[in-house]
């Protein structure tokens, strides 16, 4: 057994002091990750937000001093990471902090060589439990040090304070307040301000008109895109696939610009088609995760904005290729991100209506998560040919690479990059979806967004088909 990267810990205490406290009902943001953290626990760990900032890569040193200075600095800048959860009556809410003390963990290491593997085990250990909401800050915090010099800071956020953009965003203010003591002008807004905003009046008319779109949708999909078990769920019984590809990562350019959509469009499209074809839908609905960060006041706000969406899109007609669904699914994302806004708690009570009204409980239960921040254009130069699209495909690696006893979706994919390849993870349920068809999901995605890329875009009518064939020999989906 490999011995630990780093010694014993230290514990330091850090004072903050911030301009105010005050409650305020959950932002609608807030209250849909923690329907989902009730559903998921006591597994909720899931939804614990990790960071790694390396501090010794450039610049001047940082020393323990300073770098705790500037955690003191974030908790006072960020009113996200001085709120907990508050419930009254049965009820949550969130209370803000105007002072407190957050506890940093502090490891220090014999060389720099080590840091970064110390880092990675601070953030493996800081992340595996879930949070206190009511009790704990929403912010664990580790620094990795040789000598007196901070070689990592290590962040690990609760979901209900930030999401992956905010994640983002404490990173980079973390770093130029270690680096020069200052990140600038402060946030426009906070998370109690928002809360406010959401349920006064015009928020909650927002709202309803968001909801609209939903009730619509519900009535043009099935109720559900996975309604029957298709096999005895295995032990742990949600398993996450996943697929890193560089020949996808330039088919989704090539094919994003050749029919003028981005590139998360061509993605959805093609995970929404073959979803629907595998099940045997001809209405596709997926819930992709939103941002929620169009205006300009929340775009440096750390908070948890990200809500789900409805995409709702038609197979057209059998003879149509994959490509002819761009650009009815271009205009169907975008009102899917319009109505990605609403209370949750009105939406639950949507859910219980249309669960009375067909009988059956309504709701995909197909989830897709865009995790870039930005879309990187694609590169410059000439077009990737067929033949360099196809030999890259020979280079794409596959893996299960995590189990989970709980999860409160049967399909959830996530995107993210991997140096000039996509990643992508898709976790499912195995009673619906068995490793099997995890593995042969991914690769159906590859085969066909390469394939489009090459001019030989598959027929809609194919698309299941195309699935079976990404099974290994032997392999039964039954």
């Amino acid at each position: 057994m490999a011995e630990p990267a780093a010694g014993t810990d230290i514990r330091l205490w850090v004072d903050f002091h911030g301009e105010r406290s005050g409650r305020a009902p959950l932002t609608w943001g807030q209250r849909a990750i923690w329907h989902a953290v009730r559903r998921t626990a006591p597994n909720d760990h899931y939804f614990n937000i990790g960071r790694v900032l390396p501090l010794a890569d450039r610049g001047r040193p940082v020393t323990t001093a300073e770098a705790t200075g500037a955690l003191a600095r974030l908790m006072e800048r960020h009113e996200a990471l001085r709120t907990r959860l508050l419930t009254v009556e049965g009820e949550p809410g969130q209370e803000l902090a105007d002072a407190g003390v957050l506890p940093v963990t502090v490891v220090d290491v014999p060389g720099p060589e080590r840091a970064a593997v110390a880092a990675d085990e601070l953030l493996a250990r800081l992340s595996a439990t879930r949070f206190d909401y009511a009790e704990e800050w929403p912010l664990r915090a580790a620094l990795v040090t040789s000598g007196d010099r901070v070689t990592h800071a290590v962040l690990v956020l609760c979901h209900l304070a930030a999401d992956g953009h905010g994640a983002e965003v404490l990173v980079r203010d973390l770093r130029l307040l270690a680096r020069r003591g200052t990140a600038g002008r402060p946030p426009v807004t906070a998370p109690l301000d928002l809360a406010r905003e959401q349920h006064g009046e015009r928020g909650l008319r927002r709202g309803a008109a968001a909801l609209e779109h939903w009730e619509a949708g519900y009535r043009a999909a099935p109720p559900t895109m996975f309604a029957e078990p298709v096999d005895e769920p295995r032990s742990p019984r949600f398993w996450t696939g996943r697929i890193v590809s560089t020949a996808l990562a330039r088919a989704v350019d090539a094919v994003a610009t050749a029919h003028r959509v981005s590139g998360s469009t061509v993605l959805l499209t093609a995970s929404a088609a073959l979803v629907a074809a595998g099940e045997g839908h001809r209405t596709a609905a997926v819930m992709p995760i939103v941002g929620n960060r169009t205006a300009a006041a929340h775009r440096d706000l750390v908070s948890t904005l990200s809500q789900d969406g409805l995409f709702v899109l038609g197979l057209g007609e059998p003879g149509h290729l994959f490509t002819d669904l761009l650009p009815d699914a271009y205009r169907a994302a975008l009102r899917a991100y319009v109505a990605a806004a609403y209370d949750p708690q009105e939406w639950d009570r949507l859910g219980a209506r249309m669960r009375e009204e067909r009988g059956t409980e309504v709701h995909p239960y197909c989830c897709f998560n865009d995790m870039r921040l930005v879309e990187r254009p694609a590169p410059a130069g000439p077009p990737t040919t067929p033949q360099e699209l196809r030999e890259a495909r020979r280079r794409t690696r596959f893996d299960f690479p995590a189990t989970q006893d709980r999860v409160a979706c049967r399909y959830c994919l996530h995107i993210t990059e991997e140096d000039d390849a996509l990643a992508v993870a898709l976790t499912a349920d195995t009673a619906y979806l068995p490793p099997d068809s995890i593995r042969a999901h991914l690769y159906a995605m590859e085969e066909l967004i390469v394939a489009s890329a090459c001019g030989e875009a598959p027929r809609v009518d194919g698309l299941a088909r195309l699935l079976g064939a990404q099974r290994l020999p032997g392999e039964d989906r039954s």
